[in-house]
């Protein structure tokens, strides 16, 4: 029944998404990490005191998204076929395939349109670097980084944990990759109290960021990209990041459109340089975007079968 959940979750994410008006659970535990922040600022004062309060307030925020999901799934089992329905529903949530693509044709729309300043503001709206002075390259650079990188945190990684421990599991590695999101900044205001956040996120991505390179490859040979470059690439280039995960989807869909990323970023008035991924066989350009989309479609649809075929082998 778990893995017809996932199923169905997975078919809703491609055909509705994330619809604005829907009360998505990553709304309310971004709430939640907001109120157990603001009290513990007022409890832990030292960086010393904070660094030690980030894994506290990473054990509440899992912790109640974990334990909520668990008994509304529990709860729902007890009415016939309601275990299917809420499961499916909530698993729906943890996935952002539809989402993910709809953001990065946005930004393909604008930038078609050569209206470089509102492509930074639509930019701004999925990434944590400063978008204000961007160039078209640069834009399109970024679009293309945050699917790549987001194929692992928004299908993969949950999708394997749903697979694992069905809706609890998924639903608590979206709180796990919220806290990342929301405090795991190494900036003057979350260097201590995000420490945590991040360092636990590295764990979480550390399996689906390596399964990642493998799928994306898969995919891009479907599509008839470059998938021995999307390989040799992400192999040779997988530290070349300040995440430790990272670097493996970033560094396979540059492979595999023989495109280069990485390089410096403003993040929060700090330029934060980023070693090069892949080589520059070509300039990147604007139909990339659509290309990585097309990549990160196909390696959502191969993750399924393959999760599937190792549920049942396993």
């Amino acid at each position: 029944m778990n893995i017809v959940s996932i199923y169905i979750g997975y078919i809703l994410d491609l055909i509705i998404g994330d619809p604005y008006s829907f009360p998505h659970p990553v709304r309310y535990i971004g709430k939640l990490i907001n109120i157990v922040e603001n009290r513990i600022r007022k409890i832990f004062k030292t960086n010393k005191q904070l660094k030690v309060a980030g894994f506290l307030l990473w054990i509440i925020t899992v912790g109640i998204t974990y334990t909520v999901t668990y008994f509304i799934v529990k709860l729902a089992s007890f009415i016939p076929v309601g275990f299917l329905i809420v499961n499916s529903i909530l698993i729906y949530t943890t996935l952002a395939t539809k989402c993910l693509k709809d953001e990065a044709l946005k930004i393909y729309s604008v930038l078609k349109t050569g209206d470089i300043k509102n492509s930074r503001v639509q930019l701004s709206y999925i990434v944590g670097r400063d978008t204000s002075d961007l160039d078209k390259e640069e834009i399109i650079r970024a679009t293309v980084e945050t699917v790549a990188e987001n194929t692992v945190d928004a299908i993969i990684a949950p999708m394997f944990y749903a697979f694992i421990g069905g809706a609890p599991l998924a639903m608590a590695y979206k709180a796990i990759n919220t806290l990342d999101s929301t405090v795991g900044y190494k900036n003057d205001k979350y260097e201590y109290l995000g420490f945590a956040s991040a360092k636990i996120d590295d764990i979480a991505n550390y399996i689906p960021a390596r399964i990642s390179f493998l799928l994306i490859t898969i995919g891009s040979f479907l599509l008839g990209y470059d998938y021995k470059e999307a390989f040799r690439i992400a192999i040779r280039d997988r530290k070349n990041h300040k995440s430790p995960n990272c670097a493996y989807p970033e560094g396979a869909v540059a492979g595999a459109l023989g495109i280069q990323l990485g390089g410096t970023n403003i993040y929060f008035g700090k330029a934060v340089y980023k070693p090069t991924i892949g080589d520059r066989k070509r300039d990147i350009e604007i139909e990339d975007i659509v290309n990585t989309n097309k990549i990160m479609y196909a390696t959502s649809i191969i993750s399924m079968i393959i999760f599937t075929l190792l549920f049942f082998v396993v």
